[in-house]
């Protein structure tokens, strides 16, 4: 499902089920010794979604150990994002010789529990999402939300290794893909937090909705980012 997001020259790997067979290095054992199943699995699976992802690029077996406010710790010259929910893992990298960062995320698509909304969106995104879900109601619009700003966020960190908060990025979305059911699209990110941006103020992300999951991406290619830093 991620894949469907990512542009050329970005390797990815996913899994419905944990692969729970798969070996850790001991670093990573270690880390992960005092977990519940439930962190285990996800870490585990995630972990083995990487390795693959990274074998795309040429890049042997190493560990990914999880660093500042558990941002994955790829190996020199890679960037990449991790993601997980019930029934879904997934890995994406890049060298970074093509790519300046990454930030990827999958949600069920079902709404937001009561009281998330609110907690995350601003007046505004929540009436686009109202408008939004009574157009094209095969997308929970709100988790789709939520899930763009953990894009950003995730994209954001290593470069700036500063925390950013639901309200400090507004997003917009755009619908294409499908039209008679509105199951991918882009959207936009305006950053609020003091400059200076990285990569400029605004990002562009891609989502879409599949098989009772929805995923965001955000790819910032060296190719775009000058431009981003002019805005």
């Amino acid at each position: 499902m991620i894949g469907d997001i990512l542009p050329a020259g970005v390797r990815y790997a996913d899994s419905r089920t944990d692969l729970t067979h798969e070996p850790l290095h001991p670093e990573e054992e270690q880390h992960i010794a005092l977990a519940v199943d439930t962190r285990r699995r996800e870490f585990t699976t995630t972990r083995a979604c990487a390795r693959k992802a990274l074998a795309g690029l040429g890049i042997p077996s190493v560990p990914i150990l999880p660093g500042q406010r558990g941002a994955p710790q790829w190996p020199t010259g890679v960037v990449g994002s991790m993601t997980h929910c019930v029934g879904y893992r997934a890995a994406a990298v890049a060298r970074a010789g093509e790519a300046l960062t990454i930030g990827i995320d999958a949600e069920p698509n079902e709404p937001l529990p009561d009281g998330v909304l609110e907690a995350i969106a601003f007046p505004k995104e929540s009436a686009a999402v109202d408008v939004l879900g009574r157009t094209n109601t095969g997308v929970c619009w709100d988790r789709l939300l939520f899930s763009a700003k953990e894009s950003v966020y995730k994209a954001w960190f290593p470069l700036t290794e500063r925390f950013l908060s639901f309200e400090d990025a507004t997003i917009t979305f755009d619908v294409d893909g499908d039209s008679r059911t509105g199951t991918s699209g882009g959207f936009h990110a305006e950053l609020l937090v003091e400059g200076p941006w990285p990569t400029g103020r605004r990002m562009a992300g891609r989502w879409s909705v599949r098989d009772g999951l929805l995923g965001t991406s955000i790819v910032l290619l060296h190719s775009s980012v000058q431009t981003r830093r002019d805005t």
